[in-house]
């Protein structure tokens, strides 16, 4: 048995049917980032443990919660809400924690978006850190997401897990890469300046991780970015034989990659406001509201 981490943060609509799907283990704990929504209150009426920290990034809390919220078990595995366990999923977790060689596991997703499966645009099989014995891995960040630091040797898992990106709807898919563009645009310039492009791993890396990092690497550098990234994805990728899904699958994170390069704009063009104007500002903003209010 292993125990299953889940992360949330307004997650009313999907924790019900993520923890429906994760309770062929005997320990679950839902990790919420204090949301404003029904999450805690739906995931508390299941008999599993929930637990609230403020977010700071998805690094630290992955980092805040394996070091603070102790699981019943030696192998953990970490599920977010719009993602779902499944029981030939489990099974095969089950068998492989018992071989001694690895610390831990990378488990491929099949992205679910219009009620389709996008096979071929989203790099399937794309594999993340999800399996893993308790403090063996640890996560650092990098742009929106994070990446796993591991002690010790790693393999793949053959099942995967369907990850439903737009269950919450196409408004909440545009605010999450809102927000994911701006940390992305850090990262863009922060690799840009100290960074470099691994060719070995780009070329002839051991897994499908290390050669989709080194790409990722090399496409910071690229110019025309957002077309560059649609013909990929749709034309040598296949996104095309995804269907109607597909198309704008592959339109959506086009423009997100747009985003990405106006932000970069915007931290090397527009001045950053200094101390002495945010301590301006906020007086000036006292001021009127001692205006407004005499009293």
């Amino acid at each position: 048995m292993f125990s299953i981490y889940i992360l949330t943060y307004n997650e009313e609509l999907d924790i019900a049917a993520c923890i429906e799907s994760a309770r062929l283990s005997d320990d679950i704990i839902v990790v919420d980032s204090c949301s404003s929504d029904r999450t805690v209150e739906i995931a508390s009426r299941y008999p599993i443990r929930v637990v609230q920290h403020p977010f700071e990034s998805h690094g630290l809390q992955r980092t805040w919660m394996l070091e603070s919220i102790s699981p019943k078990h030696e192998w953990v595995y970490i599920l977010e809400a719009d993602e779902r366990m499944t029981p030939e999923l489990f099974a095969e977790c089950e068998t492989v924690i018992q071989n001694p060689d690895y610390i831990g596991y990378y488990v491929a997703e099949r992205v679910m978006f219009m009620n389709s499966w996008i096979r071929h645009s989203t790099q399937y099989p794309r594999y993340q850190m999800r399996l893993f014995q308790h403090g063996k891995v640890w996560f650092t960040d990098y742009g929106h997401t994070e990446r796993e630091v591991c002690h010790g040797a790693t393999s793949f898992l053959k099942e995967t897990y369907p990850h439903y990106t737009s269950g919450k709807g196409l408004n909440r898919w545009i605010d999450k890469h809102n927000r994911y563009s701006t940390d992305e645009a850090k990262e863009t310039l922060n690799q840009i300046e100290r960074g470099s492009v691994n060719w070995r791993d780009l070329f002839f890396g051991k897994s499908e991780v290390e050669r989709r990092r080194a790409l990722k690497d090399l496409s910071l550098r690229l110019p025309a970015r957002p077309l560059l990234r649609f013909l990929y994805m749709y034309f040598l990728l296949g996104g095309c034989l995804d269907g109607r899904a597909g198309l704008a699958w592959c339109t959506l994170q086009a423009f997100y990659e747009y985003l990405i390069l106006l932000k970069v704009w915007e931290l090397k063009h527009l001045p950053t406001p200094s101390l002495d104007t945010k301590a301006l500002v906020s007086e000036n903003t006292q001021h009127e509201i001692r205006q407004a209010d005499p009293a």
